[in-house]
């Protein structure tokens, strides 16, 4: 079972890509409010009204100086529920990875899609790429060619 905890980034880059639906790979899907807020104030994705998840209450005990709110907030959370952390954000993953908490971004996602059967590989390719071209997320070629490269490893 994977619970995860979602930041702003995986919600906005893959609905950027019209891909948000994929979150339900996941088997609870976990936003802590300031996430939302977060996302409120810009645009909250109207996509995700068609998935299941979890608005929870983060208790931060310590602040990590490189982390916005949201991305303290589901990192507190993973950790309290033993969570993968959904973060597209380099300071999220090196703080998550510093305190043993597994995390995945987009990609992660698009991959995990793909190994529960979510997804044919060329779409999954397709999603990775559209992510680098069509999305404000900084994804470099090299980080694309190992998403698909672990779909290859996947078959």
């Amino acid at each position: 079972m994977i619970v995860a905890v979602a930041d702003t980034g995986p919600l906005i880059h893959l609905d950027e890509i019209d891909a948000l639906q994929l979150l339900s790979v996941v088997d609870e899907l976990l936003i802590p409010q300031t996430v939302y807020e977060e996302l409120k104030t810009g645009t909250v994705p109207s996509a995700l009204s068609t998935i299941e998840y979890e608005l929870v209450e983060a208790e931060i005990t310590e602040r990590t100086a490189d982390l916005d709110p949201g991305e303290t907030a589901a990192l507190a959370v993973a950790s309290e529920r033993s969570a993968v952390l959904l973060t597209d954000d380099l300071a999220a993953r090196d703080a998550a990875e510093d305190i043993d908490v597994e995390v995945h971004g987009s990609i992660g996602i698009i991959v995990l899609s793909y190994t529960r059967g979510k997804l044919a590989k060329s779409k999954a390719a397709e999603l990775m790429r559209a992510l680098q071209t069509e999305t404000s997320l900084f994804i470099t070629d090299a980080v694309v060619e190992r998403g698909i490269a672990l779909l290859e490893k996947s078959t």
